[in-house]
C-alpha cells in the first residue's frame, strides 16, 4: 500500500528567523493528518470479465466517499484467481477476486498451491456472484456433450487463472490428460471468443458470472453453442469438493441458445491478507453494503445478490478483521 503526501511550499523571502523556521516545521508536521491519502488496489481478471466489472463497482463506491476516509481504490486487470492470491501473498495487491475453490486450496496449500504451501494469512472479505463453469462450442464442431471434445482443439484456460485450476480438476475426474485434445490452447478469457469464431479452436471452458460479454460475443457473432456439464464424473467430483454446487444457465440468456444449460460451479469471492489494514477492508465492506442496492445495479451478474449469503457462502478462510467488524455492527455475525 502506497501513501503520498504533497505540500506545495514556496519560500518568498531569502532569510527566515529561527522562530519562523520552527513555526513552518510545526505547521508541516500537523498537516499530514488531514492531507494523507491511502491507495489500495483490487486484483480482478480480464478487462471483459465480470471480475473486472465487479472490482470497478467496488472501487466506484469506495471512491465516492474518499473525502471522508482518504482511501483511493483502483482495480488491476490480472491473470485471475490464482495470480491474485499469489500477488496478495507477495504484498503487491491489497485485495483480489478468487474463485471459492481457489480460496479453499490457497488456505490449505493443496491443488495448485501444493508447492507453495498453505497460506494461513489469507482472509475472506465476502463472496459475490455464482460462477457456473461454462463450456462453449463452435457451431460447426457439432458437439452436444463435453466428451465429444476429445481429439478436438480446446482452450483449457491461461495458467494462473481459477478457470484453468478448475479445468485441471475436471480433466482428472474424467480421467483425461491435456494430450487428449488435438490442441490444448492457453488463451486468456479475452481471447477465446475471437479464436472460436475464427475457427482456431473448437471449444473453451470458462468459469464466469452471467451474463458475460465473453459468452455474449461468440454466441452472437458466430452462433456458438453452450454445452452442459453433467454425468457421473461430475457428480463424483462435486461430492468430494465442498465449494462446488450445481448451476443452471437459463435458456434464452444468450443468442442462439434457447435451451437451459445444466452445469456446476463455484462462487466468486473477494480475499485479502491479514496484513491488509483493518480500516481499509472495513471501508471497502462498508462502501459495498451501505450502498448495496446501487452495487447490485452496477453489473447484471450482481443483480440477485443477498447480503446474508455473501457473508457466509463460499468463504473458507477466516473473515478479515475489518470485514468482521462491519458484519458484527450489522449483527450478521457474532
Amino acid at each position: 500500500m502506497k501513501t503520498s503526501t504533497s505540500f506545495p511550499l514556496r519560500v518568498r523571502y531569502a532569510s527566515l528567523t529561527a522562530s519562523a523556521v520552527l513555526a513552518a516545521a510545526s505547521a508541516l508536521s500537523a498537516a499530514p493528518a488531514a492531507a494523507q491519502q491511502k491507495f489500495m488496489t483490487i486484483g480482478t481478471g480480464g478487462v471483459t470479465g465480470v471480475y473486472y466489472a465487479a472490482g470497478g463497482a467496488i472501487c466506484r463506491l469506495v471512491n465516492k466517499d474518499r473525502a471522508k476516509h482518504n482511501i483511493r481504490c483502483s482495480v488491476e486487470s490480472t491473470g485471475g484467481s490464482v495470480f491474485n492470491v499469489n500477488t496478495i501473498k507477495a504484498g503487491e495487491l491489497d485485495m483480489g477476486f478468487a474463485q471459492s475453490d481457489v480460496q479453499f486450496n490457497g488456505l490449505k496449500g493443496i491443488g495448485q498451491f501444493k508447492e507453495a504451501g498453505a497460506y494461513p494469512d489469507m482472509r475472506a472479505v465476502f463472496s459475490v456472484h455464482p460462477e457456473p463453469f461454462t463450456v462453449v462450442a463452435r457451431k460447426e464442431a457439432n458437439v452436444s456433450k463435453f466428451e465429444e471434445f476429445k481429439g478436438k482443439r480446446f482452450n483449457i484456460g491461461n495458467p494462473g487463472s481459477g478457470t484453468r485450476a478448475s479445468m485441471d480438476e475436471l480433466l482428472a475426474s474424467i480421467g483425461w490428460k491435456v494430450s487428449d485434445f488435438s490442441l490444448a490452447s492457453e488463451l486468456k478469457a479475452d481471447e477465446h471468443g475471437p479464436a472460436l469464431c475464427d475457427g482456431k479452436i473448437d471449444g473453451f471452458f470458462y468459469a464466469v458470472g452471467h451474463p458475460s460479454a465473453n459468452i455474449q460475443d461468440p454466441t452472437t457473432t458466430c452462433g456458438a453453442k453452450l454445452v452442459s456439464l453433467t454425468g457421473p464424473a461430475i457428480d463424483k467430483l462435486m461430492a468430494g469438493k465442498p465449494y462446488y454446487a450445481k448451476a443452471t444457465i437459463p435458456g434464452g440468456l444468450y443468442p442462439n441458445n434457447p435451451q437451459a444449460t445444466e452445469t456446476y460451479g463455484v462462487l466468486a469471492t473477494v480475499v485479502a491478507s491479514s496484513k491488509t489494514p483493518t480500516e481499509t477492508v472495513y471501508q471497502v465492506v462498508k462502501a459495498v453494503f451501505d450502498n448495496f442496492e446501487e452495487f447490485k445495479k452496477l453489473h447484471p451478474a450482481l443483480a440477485n445478490l443477498k447480503a446474508e449469503d455473501m457473508v457466509k457462502n463460499g468463504n473458507s478462510a477466516p473473515l478479515h478483521e475489518g470485514a468482521s467488524r462491519y458484519y458484527k455492527e450489522k449483527g450478521w455475525v457474532k
